[in-house]
């Protein structure tokens, strides 16, 4: 392969790349927000890119489960099915409880230190009203007990659902901001009992948090 076609190659392969972050970063962000379409057209504007890099941003969003695309339709921003929304639950408590059991009261002073000041931070924006920041703190907090156990595997697993994580706390906060500061509050009392080392209120807890986020996006 000559320099030039080599340079070329890596050029298409950043040019794919860029669109693919910045489209998942515009339907994570609710720029685009789930039911609308989008037109090839309308893309091509808007990421001042050929259609060539963005069909392929595309092709790897829809495997993912980000949008459908057909010639009928067009491009849709998917909404999370009813099974697919059970399914990240179900999955997140089995790991997220399982956790929270295993490291209730062996924290270290780093750790709880580290707990509080993303509790802070989400107080904060949540008197703000935040709402990216405060999603992103939600998955911090989350993934954080994930870290402290040292669980490679399940630490990986959890890194695979952020996204699709971020996606449907976004969705709960969309429908009600005011969800934001009763969020951070659940999340203050489950760190208060996993550092205190009561792992049956703390799993009690984690259960009923999931169950309100469950609920909001069962019935919307």
């Amino acid at each position: 392969m000559t320099q030039t076609s080599t340079q070329g190659t890596n050029r298409r392969g950043a040019l794919k790349a860029r669109a693919y972050s910045v489209l998942k970063k515009n339907i994570l962000g609710g720029h685009y927000p789930p039911g609308s379409f989008l037109s090839e057209r309308m893309l091509t504007s808007e990421l001042n890119m050929s259609k060539t890099p963005i069909r392929s941003a595309l092709e790897l969003l829809e495997s993912e489960g980000f949008v459908s695309v057909s010639p009928q339709q067009g491009i849709l921003v998917r909404e999370p099915s009813l099974r697919e929304i059970i399914d990240q639950f179900e999955i997140r408590f089995a790991l997220e409880a399982y956790v929270l059991r295993t490291i209730a009261g062996k924290l270290t002073e780093p750790q709880v230190t580290r707990v509080r000041e993303n509790l802070v931070a989400q107080r904060k924006a949540a008197e703000r009203e935040d709402l990216e920041e405060s999603i992103n703190l939600d998955g911090d907090f989350h993934l954080m007990f994930c870290e402290f156990l040292g669980n490679r595997e399940i630490l990986a697993v959890m890194k695979g659902l952020r996204e699709k994580i971020f996606w449907l706390i976004w969705l709960i906060f969309h429908k009600d901001q005011r969800r934001m500061r009763p969020n951070w509050q659940e999340h203050q009392q489950i760190s208060e009992a996993v550092v205190s080392g009561d792992a049956d209120r703390a799993v009690r807890l984690l259960e009923e948090h999931f169950e309100y986020g469950k609920r909001s996006l069962l019935n919307r």
